[in-house]
């Protein structure tokens, strides 16, 4: 006996707007929200002068990278969401902290730790790695970020 497989050919058209509306949707619930809290902290900190003491007494850690102290909010805004971190940079790039070369410096550390800790929650939650190794996880996150940084900025 032989299977019949049901196959069903769908436009070109279809596919198109199936893909358009599961990218409004990931925009919508996604992105968009984590852009506009990234502009709201940002300016929660600014207005209370938190920022300038995180860049002030945890800068130093920046300092090395040739960055203000206070793109490390960049970088820690990353470890949640990168979509928010990419707000918390065009935030400080607007109020004038932040300019290209720095810029240039961030986006590699953004990249290597960008949503750290949801695709933490996600895979190794469900995989049930024990939480005693998510720390190491972190910390290869972060010194890879950092390696990457200092790279770009000797480069340029």
């Amino acid at each position: 006996m032989s299977k019949q497989t049901n196959t069903e050919s769908k436009l070109i058209t279809d596919i198109f707007v199936e893909g358009a509306r599961k990218g409004w949707n990931i925009a919508i619930h996604s992105t968009i929200p984590n852009v506009l809290m990234a502009f709201v902290i940002i300016y929660i900190l600014n207005a209370s002068g938190l920022l300038k003491l995180l860049g002030e007494y945890v800068g130093f850690v920046m300092t090395p990278l040739g960055l203000p102290g206070e793109s490390i909010a960049v970088f820690l805004a990353a470890f949640l969401s990168w979509g928010g971190a990419a707000g918390v940079l065009v935030a400080l790039v607007q109020e004038g902290t932040l300019n290209a070369q720095h810029i240039a410096i961030l986006i590699p550390g953004m990249a290597l730790v960008g949503s750290t800790v949801q695709y933490m929650g996600r895979v190794l939650g469900v995989l049930g790695v024990p939480g005693k190794h998510y720390l190491v996880l972190f910390g290869i996150c972060i010194i890879n970020a950092y390696l990457a940084m200092f790279l770009i900025r000797v480069l340029i």
